[in-house]
């Protein structure tokens, strides 16, 4: 029997089975990293993320389709985790959008949502890489849009978007030079793809066992994966005032100038960068970095009345300068600036707090923090403006989504390492405006190298280097350099490679795997090559990475 129309607790059913299938293959994605570390986790980000949306559904189930879908939406936004659940819920925010006045959809009407979805994802990322996740997506709801001009079933239409899904993962090599150097494909797209087998087997009744998740071996060389969503980055562009105000919707303007989010947001973008926009049904919330905030302004003024407008110059020094040797503020009141970081590790949480981070939140390589999470420390930290501090390149969009939603003003410095995180916190400035804070805590980010330890899970070959299973690997910023059975041989080459005649001090973070003896041995190694450099050593605790090294 076919599904006509689809309503709201059918699609709960749907979003149940598709968190519940997406849950039981997350190990096996996260296994299926191609950067040979043991923190592979776009499986665990997507699921985690996924878990939430399912969760706030429970909470709402409804015949209305419109609630049930804006009930993911809202689960997803708090709970996504890392590049891939950050787009993950905006695939099911744009979704959500598309039917939000529906008791009901036809296949039509469910397509359309898909390919709404994949438009909103799009413009939450700054500079979409096709051969990820979106490509998937965006294929997939192509196919949808095709087959439901002519198809009322919608059990025809998902098992079309499925099929296409795959299809496309298949293609992910082809767009994705990383992918296609190893021979795998998107993790993301994987992920999504779990979800919509999901999804069909919701529609047709039907349950997927926990006995049908996949094995690597069912895996090996088509689908592999990797979070490619690492190759996502902000756009790092400046324009001279950041501007933040609230439109509070008015009936006549709104009747004359029909508000559209996507529109309204497309056309702010030529204004500026660093563009966020929020709307609900009263209003809408806007951040944009703009050289002439005035005709964003009289732009947005079209729509109702403007709230809560804050005008900051970016160039200029003209925020209160915060004291040193002021008065402890009372508990009740705002400190004028706080910092929240992420790190995992106890030892180097305790640096981080030495150093000045108010807030550390538990998390790095094999736990991504969620955008809630990151919310929580913000607000916990009670500052009126609080800077955060990522520490991994797969929780930076994570931090970006709390900053949009933190009810303080928030600096996301894009901190892709603990060095280079440790580096920008110290040369945070409290005598310094946010503007100028922000701007040398960006720049610091440069001036540190990272180097890191850890083994191999699994065999393979990267970057022209040859990597055998439980072989430790020396990584400098990223990029895997050596491989080798003996942990002294790898980091003596690391450090040969990574280490130049201009640089002055290395900072050792050995971690809980780690020995005094080892520790003792890198030293003394360091000294005697590099007779200029300077020594630091730090317990940081951290799992699965024996040594960190920070040089500058």
């Amino acid at each position: 029997m076919g599904v006509t129309t689809l309503d709201g607790k059918r699609f709960a059913q749907m979003i149940l089975q598709g968190a519940t299938h997406l849950a039981n293959n997350a190990k096996t994605v996260d296994a299926l990293n191609v950067f040979p570390v043991p923190d592979g986790d776009t499986g665990t980000n997507m699921n985690l993320s996924m878990t939430s949306g399912a969760k706030e559904v429970k909470n709402h189930v409804s015949d209305h389709i419109g609630k049930v879908a804006s009930a993911l939406a809202k689960g997803l936004l708090m709970g996504a985790r890392g590049n891939s659940g950050v787009i993950l819920s905006q695939l099911f925010r744009g979704f959500a959008k598309a039917i939000e006045q529906k008791n009901e959809i036809n296949s039509k009407e469910f397509a359309a949502a898909l390919e709404a979805g994949v438009q909103t994802a799009y413009k939450a990322v700054m500079k979409p890489v096709e051969g990820t996740i979106l490509t998937v997506a965006k294929d997939a709801a192509k196919r949808a849009v095709t087959v439901a001009k002519k198809e009322t079933d919608i059990i025809v239409v998902m098992t079309e978007v499925l099929k296409e899904a795959k299809a496309s993962l298949k293609r992910t090599p082809d767009l994705l030079p990383v992918l296609k150097e190893v021979g795998v494909v998107d993790s993301g797209g994987q992920g999504l793809v779990f979800v919509y087998e999901g999804f069909l087997a919701a529609l047709k009744g039907e349950t997927i066992a926990e006995s049908e998740v996949l094995s690597m071996e069912q895996l090996v060389r088509t689908e592999h994966h990797r979070n490619v969503q690492s190759h996502l980055s902000a756009d790092d562009i400046e324009f001279g005032y950041c501007t933040e105000f609230m439109v509070k919707f008015e009936q006549e303007k709104v009747a004359k100038h029909p508000f559209q989010e996507e529109t309204f947001r497309q056309d702010l973008s030529r204004f500026g960068d660093s563009l966020l926009v929020i709307a609900d049904d009263e209003l809408v919330k806007v951040h944009i970095h703009a050289e002439q905030p005035g005709e964003v302004l009289t732009y947005a003024q079209r729509y109702g009345s403007l709230i809560n407008i804050k005008i900051e110059n970016m160039r200029e020094q003209h925020a209160n300068i915060v004291h040193e040797n002021m008065p402890q503020p009372k508990k009740q009141e705002r400190l004028p600036y706080g910092i929240v970081t992420v790190a995992m590790g106890d030892g180097i949480a305790e640096l981080f707090k030495s150093i000045g981070a108010h807030a550390v939140i538990e998390g790095g390589q094999t736990m991504n923090p969620s955008t809630e999470d990151i919310v929580k420390a913000i607000e916990e930290v009670n500052a009126q403006t609080v800077f955060v501090l990522p520490n991994n390149k797969n929780i930076i969009l994570a931090a970006q989504q709390a900053a949009s939603v933190a009810s303080c003003d928030v600096v996301v410095i894009p901190s892709k390492t603990v060095p280079q995180g440790m580096t920008a916190l110290l040369s945070f400035n409290p005598s310094a405006t946010k503007e100028e804070n922000e701007q040398a805590m960006t720049e610091a980010l440069h001036r540190v190298k990272t180097g890191q330890v850890t083994f191999a899970v699994r065999d393979t070959n990267i970057d022209g280097v040859e990597i055998a299973k439980d072989d430790y690997m020396g990584i400098a910023d990223g990029k895997i350099v050596v491989s080798h059975k003996e942990l002294m041989h790898v980091i003596e080459t690391l450090l040969s490679h990574i280490i130049s005649e201009e640089d002055e001090i290395v900072t050792i973070l050995s971690g809980e795997d780690a020995t005094d003896e080892q520790t003792a041995h890198v030293v003394q190694w360091i000294e005697k090559q590099f007779p200029d450099v300077e020594v630091e050593t730090h317990h940081g605790g951290q799992p699965l990475y024996p040594f960190i090294f920070a040089i500058e």
